[in-house]
């Protein structure tokens, strides 16, 4: 896939992040480095994993929504939902005057009947169901004009295809409350049994089911409410194949892909398994592959406490929550507004779902320097990044400025320009 230019609008440019991320990008066209770069201002430094922020997807979706909006100001403009999970994106696009058809969890705000053949409507970056793009055609509109589904999404759907076409059941790897694993099961099931696992521990429970150490009927109990109908572990898993939601924790996907490969392995033998369980390690997305490694060696520096920006309910931001806080203190901010200052920041708990305060968060004052490591979700502008940078900074004294940090990264572009 040729990697086109972006038109990303000018709110959304950060002045600190993007040079790092340019100069990266010069010095290392192939993303062998894995090792973070280093924003030194003397008291406190930033460590910034090479890979991190808007992907593909975001950035596509981005440029489609806003040149819509440009192209087209006098007609109804409406987003199925949640474009991507950044609440300063989506908060943007509403004041622009655009209306959201559906809440994330699919809760319908304004009926699809209510539109009309000269409504505008954009698809998110996760893609949607048959059942809504049904709809949306039954009152004239094209669910495809205006579609930004992120095309390794789009590569997930087709792959899942070809199984099906080849009388292969899929089992995916997803929430399966988020938007992309509603739209990528709908898909799916059209042609193929389908079964949404959350996580390794699921996936042991589906293996011992189909290797017979557990009773078939704990199928119903675990994933009943997220299969298709009639679903039968011992005939659907004679041939199938595992596809993922594209922002779960890609060494996760691997662990439940090796599970179940495991079980079919041991229900049908060694000789035979290409013919059971298909390899599908090709549709991981690069981009959520690249930045959890970035965010893996992140995770292997010496630093004091790491900060993550990103939306409450991103799924990959949280995953990257969940890399960084096994190694040291780590704090989930939807943008520097939750910094209130060094005693007190508010930050999200995934685990408990729930906003925390936690105080004296930030050592200020001390002989060492502060490492702080930093970084965000697919779905978070770099210029969010930035401002978490500079609010942090202000509780410093510090005599080098921005520019002079900077510099180094500036005349790395300048070399090769």
């Amino acid at each position: 896939m040729g990697r086109k230019q972006f038109n990303i609008p000018d709110i959304y440019q950060s002045p600190i992040i993007r040079k790092v991320k340019d100069a990266n990008k010069v010095m290392d066209p192939r993303k062998k480095d894995l090792e973070p770069s280093v924003l030194d201002f003397g008291p406190v430094r930033f460590y910034v994993p090479r890979h991190f922020g808007f992907c593909y997807g975001v950035e596509n979706a981005i440029d489609i929504a806003y040149e819509t909006i440009e192209q087209h100001p006098d007609r109804d403009i409406y987003l199925l939902s949640e474009m991507i999970h950044n609440p300063t994106v989506n908060e943007d696009l509403l004041d622009r005057d655009v209306k959201f058809l559906f809440e994330t969890d699919g809760t319908e705000l304004i009926p699809i009947e209510s539109l009309d053949e000269d409504d505008i409507v954009i698809v998110p970056a996760f893609g949607t169901t048959l059942e809504i793009q049904q709809r949306l055609k039954r009152q004239g509109i094209d669910p495809y004009q205006y579609n930004t589904t992120c095309p390794f999404v789009e590569k997930v759907w087709k792959r899942g295809k070809q199984l099906g076409r080849k009388g292969y059941s899929l089992v995916i790897h997803g929430k399966h409350r988020h938007e992309e694993t509603r739209a990528t099961f709908s898909h799916s099931a059209d042609h193929s049994p389908c079964v949404v696992l959350l996580n390794p521990d699921e996936a042991r429970i589906l293996a011992d089911i189909l290797t017979g150490d557990r009773p078939k009927s704990d199928f119903a109990t675990y994933f009943g409410h997220k299969s298709t109908d009639g679903f039968d572990p011992h005939r659907d898993l004679e041939h199938f194949g595992v596809i993922n939601q594209t922002t779960m924790l890609a060494t996760e996907t691997q662990e439940v892909m090796d599970i179940l490969k495991e079980a079919a392995i041991k229900k049908y033998g060694k000789a035979d398994i290409l013919d059971h369980f298909a390899d599908t390690s090709d549709t991981l997305c690069y981009a959520t592959n690249e930045n959890q490694s970035a965010t893996l060696a992140l995770a292997d520096t010496d630093v004091d406490l790491s900060i993550v920006v990103g939306g409450y309910n991103s799924s990959n931001t949280m995953h990257l929550v969940e890399i960084l806080e096994q190694a040291f203190p780590t704090y989930h901010v939807r943008d520097a507004e939750e910094i209130e200052n060094p005693g007190l920041i508010h930050h999200f708990d995934q685990w408990n779902k729930e906003m925390k305060q936690t105080p004296d968060w930030l050592p200020v004052a001390g002989d060492e320097p502060v490492d702080i490591g930093i970084t965000s979700g697919a779905s978070c502008p770099d210029v969010l990044v930035d401002e978490v940078i500079l609010k942090i900074l202000s509780y410093f004294n510090t005599d080098r400025s921005i520019e002079e940090v900077i510099k180094p990264f500036e005349e790395k572009l300048e070399e090769v320009a």
